[in-house]
Parts: structure tokens; C-alpha cells; sequence
């Protein structure tokens, strides 16, 4: 075996000091510095003891001169060369050409450990202290969203964080969420950069004490297994007693189970394609439905909270309805934690329950010293017998995955009889059309959804409702632009037929949607926006999961827009309390009302909610009542 030499030892020991980085150079150069002051103060004691005798403290002195010369290299200028002898001098200035080279190579030690160091907190590597935040974990536009609503819902706690992990720059993280979301106010929102998928770089953002975690799903086909490998990486972890509630979604629905059992039952798994179908068919249904979901989604509006009354002990769901003045009751949750959406009207409400409610703050939630009285000469008799619903036509323009979920659940709402036709540049699969119904019958008609010629020869005129749904097979934004063309056809034809069907579009982006408010469409369906502000309301309070569960459910209770001279005398002057009496002679929980004739007018597209039950209102024959009931 080759004996390794002392000198390649020491080079390799000197190698490895270096290697540590900025603090192994600077004390490099201390020491170096230390030994330069020594030898000068050794060699002028040998060379000059005589100037040496001569400094005030003797060697000491002199070392302290050799020390500022080698600081500053203008200390040499006070030397007097009538005083020093040669060899001092000489001394001296070596001391000082020492000290120019030691003190640069400081400088520029020093800036580049800052700039490393500033490049290494520009990478967003730096792990995180903070407590009580929500955690985002990946990337995609429903970020800003999500944002811009944990904002809202926390612009009066004094002090709130959002902390968002995604494997992109932190810098241009950062920048995008600043240029989108604008000033978040008392929110603090911090970027890492790193996988939500790497065990290693979910430590960078304090997981074990986050009040929350949400799991966004990424733009791209496979998104959902990313969600559910975060899920089994958040499950598998191991953490102290309290543990964050979770919340994510999945874009397919055929997902949804693999995702429920990669984590535990508290997690929350939302089922974006179940949900966004829903809303679809509803809002085909129930003219302005997708803006009071929006609103009731959206922390800027009103919104549902929990509210604990033992004041109302005893008194049954149906008085409580008119005990509040600025806020509208639809359900109870129970001690037990079930809940009950719209109960029976005789419902005793218990000491421990919880009131369910529709206000604009949970600080506004108050009982009232008195209800409001009712004009009761303009409630309208509840009538005996429901009448039977009339079949209707629908026309389906463009298809996607989501088309056989949509005519599948068409079919439990429409009346028997109804009929669906299917326009598209191709005809779905023949089980779509060929699948027997209860009470859809559907159709095919081939057509180019962005010809206007093809429009027209579909005679949209003959139908009551119009869907419009988007392309998954393009880009998303290039969807939205075919879709906003086609919405500009129909909406022309209808002008020009004189309104004759309502319109439901999907689009991607919620950007578009603003956009395509030209159109007048009657719903903007953007479930990207709608899963991200209900993914954020449970963030928020898992606890509300179960209320929009049951609204969102057909079996259960669900929000629904009538007719207003179904439940009061149009062109009479009444107050809200009045709506929410007539509603409630038939079961039902008042919780707003649309007018007609601001139905084209954004963004709340005449639907008001939650108004003071003194307000003055005159509603009209076209005007309608928002309600949740079972039918």
C-alpha cells in the first residue's frame, strides 16, 4: 500500500476547510491576517527595536498599528519617515500590502456568500417557523382563487398565513399571485419550492402545526394521481396529536374512491366532475342558480355559518326562520354532528344544536328584538295539489366527458316525455343515444358548434333550454374562445327570435367568463372557480361539508328559483319577511329573490340574497323566489 505524504494530507485537509463555504474563507482570512501582524511585529522587534521602544506600548502598539494597516491601507499616510527607520517603514508598508489583499479577498468573500446566500432564499429551499397557517399544495390558476378567498375570509383576524408549496420558482410564484390577486391584506402569503410529491420537501412548510392543508390538482390528464400520492405521503407521515384537517378534489369521478382510501376518513375528498355536472343540470333547471352558488361559495358574499342559539330551545325550526333580521336560517345541525338542511317546519330545536345560516359575516348573526311584520294581504294561497310538471326540449351543443353523467341525471328532473338533442360536429357513442331512459328521450343532430349557419338549421328557437358545454379534447383557453363564439350566435338568434330559451354554458377560466358576460348567457358554469371557493369554505370549516353535500344532493333539499306570484301578489309593495312567511306556509326556507330586469346586468345578474327582512320589495309576474326546498 502507497504511504500517503504529509504535504497531500494537509492539501486535502486545506481543501475540505475550504469546501464549507463562506465562514471557512473568512476565517481563513482572520487567520492569515493574525499571522501577517504577528511576523511584522516579531521581525520589527528584531529589525527596528529602537522604533519599537519608541511606539507608545512598546510591541503591542506596534502590533495594533500593524492591525489598521492591514484594515486600512491609508493608516500609512500618517507616518513620518524623519521618525521611523527604513526597516519599520519598510515593515509597514509589506504589512499594508498585505492588508489591501486580505480585505479584498473579504469583500469579495463576503458579497459572494450574500449573493449565494440571497439566490438560496430566491429558491424558496428556506424551511418554514410559522403556525396556525394554510397549507396550498401545488399549482395551477385555482390558486389564485383559493388566495384571494383565504384573504377574504381572514381580512379581520389580525394576523393570518397562507403558505403555498409547488415545484416553480418562489420568485415567480410570488410575482404571479401578486399581479393576480392583488393586495391580500392582513395575509401574509408565503411561497417553497419543492414537490408536494417529495416527503423531504413537505417539511420546508411546517406541516404539524398548519391549521389546514388543501391538495390542488394540476393542470394535465394524470392530475389526480398526484393528488392521491400527496394524499398517501400526507397519510403515511407521522404527526404530533393535532393534526391539520385536509381538503382536496379530483377531476374524474372514477377516482374518487382510490382517493378515499389513500388517506384516512377525516380527510375531505371533493368530487369536482360530480359537483360541476350537478350544478349544470340544476342550472338548466333554475335560471340564475350558478350565481347564487357563486355567492354563497364566495367570502366577499354571504355566506353559511354554524350558529349556536339556546335562546331558540324549544322553538321549532319554522319560528326560527323569522327570528333573525340580517341573516336566513336553512337547516340545524345536530349535536351529533348530522345535519339537517331545510327540516320539517314543526322541527324542536334543541338546547346544543347549531343554526345554520346565510349571512353576509358570522358578526352579523343576531336575533332580532321582534320579527318584522308580514304584509298579509299579499301572501297567495298555498295551493292543494301540485301541478304535474310539462315535458320540455333541450338542446345539448358540443359534448364532452361529462355528457353521459349530464343526461343521466337530466333524466331523474325532467318531466316524462322530455327530449334532448345532442348537436356536435360527431355523434357520441351509440350507448349515450341508445341507453333507454325513464324520462329523456335523446337525440343527435350534427352541427358545427361555431357556424352560425349550423346554429340556425338546429331551429333553436323550438327549444326551452339551451347547454352549452365545452371541448376537452382542445386547450382550455381555446375552448373557451370556440364557446364564446358560439354563445355570441345564440345569444343573437334569440334576440332576434325574441328570448325564447335560457342558456347554461361551461367555460375553463373565470377570466372568460368575464368576458363572455357579452353574451348574456343565463349561467356561467366555471367549475375550476366554484371547486376552488368550495374547496376554501371547507378549508375554512369542515364542518360545512355536510350542508353542501345535501344541497348539492337530488334526494335531499336544494336551492330552486320560482315564480314569485307563487308565493305573494305581484306589484304590491311587501318587505322580505313577508317572502319568508309564504315560503314557509309550504315548507320551504325563503333565502332571496331575482328580479327579471337586471337578470343581463353582472355580476349578480339580479339575484339578491340574504336581504334584510324589513327591506321593501316589489316583485313582478317574471321576477322569482329563491328558496331551498325539496322540490
Amino acid at each position: 500500500m502507497a504511504r500517503i505524504r504529509v504535504r497531500d494530507r494537509l492539501r486535502f485537509w486545506f481543501d475540505r476547510t475550504m469546501d464549507r463555504g463562506t465562514p471557512a474563507l473568512i476565517g481563513w482570512l482572520g487567520l492569515a491576517s493574525a499571522v501577517l501582524i504577528a511576523v511584522t511585529t516579531a521581525l520589527a522587534a528584531l529589525l527596528a527595536p529602537a522604533d519599537v521602544a519608541g511606539v507608545k506600548g512598546g510591541w503591542v502598539g506596534v502590533a495594533w498599528m500593524s492591525l489598521l494597516r492591514t484594515l486600512d491601507p491609508g493608516t500609512m499616510g500618517s507616518d513620518d519617515a524623519t521618525v521611523f527607520s527604513v526597516p519599520f517603514l519598510v515593515l509597514m508598508l509589506v504589512v499594508t500590502l498585505g492588508g489591501i489583499f486580505i480585505v479584498s479577498s473579504l469583500i469579495g468573500v463576503l458579497v459572494t456568500g450574500m449573493e449565494h446566500r440571497i439566490a438560496e432564499l430566491r429558491k424558496g429551499r428556506a424551511p418554514l417557523i410559522e403556525a396556525g397557517h394554510t397549507v396550498v399544495l401545488g399549482w395551477s390558476d385555482q390558486v389564485f382563487t383559493v388566495v384571494a378567498e383565504l384573504a377574504a375570509a381572514n381580512q379581520r383576524t389580525r394576523r393570518s398565513s397562507v403558505v403555498v408549496l409547488a415545484d416553480r420558482d418562489k420568485v415567480d410564484m410570488e410575482d404571479q399571485i401578486r399581479a393576480r390577486v392583488g393586495n391580500t391584506g392582513r395575509t401574509r402569503v408565503t411561497c417553497r419550492s419543492g414537490s408536494p410529491l417529495e416527503r423531504s420537501d413537505l417539511e420546508l412548510v411546517s406541516l404539524d402545526t398548519a391549521k389546514s392543508i388543501i391538495v390542488l390538482p394540476r393542470p394535465g390528464d394524470d392530475a389526480d394521481i398526484d393528488v392521491i400520492k400527496a394524499l398517501l405521503l400526507l397519510n403515511n407521515r407521522s404527526w404530533p396529536a393535532r393534526r391539520p384537517h385536509i381538503v382536496t378534489a379530483v377531476r374524474q369521478s372514477e377516482d374518487v374512491a382510490a382517493a378515499r382510501l389513500a388517506t384516512d376518513p377525516d380527510t375531505l375528498v371533493i368530487d369536482a366532475e360530480d359537483i360541476t355536472v350537478r350544478i349544470v343540470v340544476q342550472s338548466h333547471r333554475q335560471s340564475g342558480l350558478s350565481t347564487v352558488c357563486t355567492d354563497l361559495l364566495d367570502f366577499a358574499g354571504n355566506g353559511l355559518y354554524l350558529r349556536a342559539e339556546p335562546a331558540l330551545a324549544g322553538r321549532t325550526y319554522g319560528e326560527a326562520l323569522s327570528a333573525y333580521n340580517t341573516s336566513c336560517p336553512v337547516g340545524l345541525r345536530r349535536s351529533g354532528g348530522t345535519v339537517a338542511v331545510n327540516p320539517p317546519m314543526d322541527t324542536v330545536i334543541a338546547e346544543d344544536d347549531q343554526i345554520i345560516v346565510i349571512a353576509e359575516d358570522d358578526l352579523l348573526v343576531e336575533l332580532a328584538p321582534e320579527a318584522v311584520p308580514v304584509v298579509t294581504e299579499a301572501l297567495v294561497q298555498v295551493p292543494e295539489d301540485a301541478t304535474d310538471p310539462v315535458p320540455d326540449r333541450t338542446l345539448l351543443i358540443g359534448w364532452n366527458s361529462r355528457g353521459p353523467r349530464i343526461l343521466g341525471l337530466l333524466d331523474e328532473y325532467v318531466a316524462p316525455g322530455s327530449v334532448l338533442d345532442i348537436a356536435a360536429p360527431h355523434p357520441p357513442p351509440e350507448e349515450v343515444t341508445d341507453s333507454p331512459r325513464i324520462n329523456l328521450t335523446v337525440g343527435y343532430r350534427p352541427c358545427e358548434p361555431t357556424s352560425r349557419r349550423s346554429l340556425e338549421a338546429l331551429s333553436p328557437g323550438s327549444y326551452q333550454h339551451v347547454v352549452v358545454l365545452t371541448d376537452d379534447t382542445l386547450d382550455e383557453h381555446h375552448a373557451d374562445d370556440r364557446t364564446l363564439v358560439t354563445l355570441l350566435h345564440l345569444r343573437d338568434i334569440e334576440v332576434r327570435l325574441g328570448d325564447p330559451y335560457s342558456i347554461v354554458t361551461e367555460m375553463n377560466d373565470d377570466a372568460n367568463r368575464e368576458i363572455a358576460q357579452v353574451t348574456k348567457a343565463d349561467d356561467f358554469i366555471v367549475s375550476s372557480k366554484l371547486i376552488s371557493l368550495l374547496l376554501t369554505q371547507l378549508a375554512e370549516n369542515r364542518h360545512l361539508h355536510a350542508v353542501f353535500t345535501d344541497l348539492f344532493d337530488p334526494s335531499g333539499s336544494e336551492i330552486y328559483l320560482k315564480p314569485a306570484p307563487d308565493y305573494v301578489t305581484p306589484g304590491i309593495e311587501i318587505n322580505f319577511a313577508t317572502i319568508v312567511h309564504a315560503a314557509r306556509l309550504r315548507g320551504e326556507a325563503a333565502i332571496g329573490y331575482r328580479l327579471h330586469r337586471h337578470a343581463g346586468r353582472p355580476p349578480a345578474y339580479g339575484v339578491t340574497l340574504n336581504p334584510p327582512k324589513d327591506a321593501p320589495i316589489t316583485l313582478s309576474a317574471l321576477d322569482s323566489v329563491i328558496v331551498v326546498a325539496e322540490d
